[in-house]
């Protein structure tokens, strides 16, 4: 069964309902698929995550995910089948003053009881497990740290950290390198990929790096103006492709590893990803 069918969908902004974010998107995405989304500012990846996510109602078309309609189902229902999703916003929502075990951990709570999540405020469940997803991302040190004393791309990481200990099956991750380093880059990919395929899970991952999507994505999806560019796998996609992909962006180039240009709809994945990663 495919992770997500997606036929003639359409999105429209929140802010601006009469502009369609996505237009006519039409995508299979098979179960431990790994995939990345690239694409211009503005092209509609972040909107298309927060679609997969849940967070988002298409305004047309049909949209399933593991099968089912989510808008077809009750309240709870839906909540059942968004627990199944893990969305990773670039900016992640985690609270200044909290631990960052306890940031971490609170992947957790959808699988605990309200007591257990409230003890845990207090006494970290599993210190452990928490360590373990920090150290995979070069971030054991900072477990008791506080959060609002991490750089930009300690909370990045410490957002993914969480990802490590869902239990998704699709995990949804938006620009997790734009304050990352060209070494801390790749073992950030290189983690999330190796995650996925561990526990059979679909990765869809936007970037900006268009050479490191080439690197480690075998599929390439490619959004321009809400719309699909092309479909394809990377051995396909071509230089000249790309350079009308990104044609009147940063002078005609797309972006270069490690240069990380913040994405436009931030604030949005921001209050997106509460609902997803708590």
């Amino acid at each position: 069964m495919p992770t997500y069918q997606l036929q003639n969908l359409t999105v429209r902004h929140l802010r601006a309902p009469s502009a369609p974010a996505l237009q006519a998107i039409n995508l299979t995405i098979e179960q431990g698929e790994q995939l990345a989304l690239i694409g211009p500012s503005g092209a509609g990846k972040t909107t298309l995550l927060a679609t997969l996510s849940l967070s988002h109602k298409p305004a047309e078309g049909s949209f399933h995910a593991f099968g089912a309609d989510p808008w077809a189902l009750g309240e709870a229902a839906r909540h059942r089948l968004r627990a199944q999703l893990f969305l990773a916003p670039q900016t992640p929502p985690l609270p200044p003053r909290q631990r960052v075990v306890t940031a971490v951990l609170a992947a957790r709570l959808p699988q605990w009881s309200v007591w257990r999540a409230l003890a845990s405020l207090f006494k970290p469940a599993d210190p452990q497990a928490a360590w373990q997803a920090l150290s995979r991302f070069n971030l054991g040190d900072k477990l008791y740290s506080r959060v609002d004393r991490l750089s930009g791309g300690e909370r990045q990481r410490c957002g993914l950290a969480r990802l490590l200990l869902s239990p998704a099956k699709a995990l949804l991750v938006d620009e997790p390198l734009s304050a990352l380093d060209p070494a801390l880059s790749e073992l950030t990919l290189t983690t999330l990929r190796e995650e996925a395929a561990a526990r059979d899970a679909t990765l869809i991952c936007s970037l900006h790096q268009v050479e490191l999507a080439l690197a480690h994505f075998p599929r390439i999806v490619a959004l321009r103006n809400g719309s699909v560019e092309f479909d394809l796998p990377r051995e396909q996609v071509t230089p000249q492709m790309i350079a009308a992909l990104y044609q009147g962006e940063s002078q005609g180039e797309p972006p270069a590893a490690g240069s990380g240009t913040p994405h436009e709809d931030d604030a949005l994945a921001v209050k997106l990803g509460v609902g997803a990663c708590l």
